[in-house]
């Protein structure tokens, strides 16, 4: 059985906002932004090499802004991705070193809460 995580929804509150600060600070890949209705717009975007999307619109969750947290991904080196998101004009924590890895934090405009991991195996 495989089981594969390839799209999360986020509650905002502006698309246009949003879908501007992911792709502009973030680097991420515009894929969609298709309206289908009054009630309905679908944005999609895709973290450079991710096989696991986001997605917000209009009509699409009726959880409330900002409120999702623990959003993780994985790069390969946390100094040179913070360089970059600092270089692009996001606001983003300084490097944290811990136990289970390095990370680098950042929230989009609403609120909802990214950590991005090196993974740092002993020895590395």
């Amino acid at each position: 059985m495989e089981i594969r995580i390839e799209l999360v929804i986020l509650p905002v509150t502006d698309i246009d906002r949003a879908r501007d600060f992911y792709v502009d600070k973030i680097g991420f890949n515009l894929d969609h932004d298709h309206t289908v209705s009054d009630e309905i717009r679908f944005v999609q975007l895709t973290p450079p090499g991710s096989a696991c999307s986001i997605a917000f619109g209009k009509g699409l969750t009726d959880a409330a802004p900002g409120t999702v947290k623990g959003l993780q991904a994985v790069v390969d080196d946390a100094d040179k991705v913070r360089a970059e998101l600092v270089e692009r004009g996001a606001e983003v924590s300084e490097v944290q070193d811990l136990a289970w890895g390095r990370f680098v934090f950042f929230d989009d405009p609403d609120g909802n809460h990214w950590a991005l991991q090196q993974i740092v195996r002993p020895g590395q």
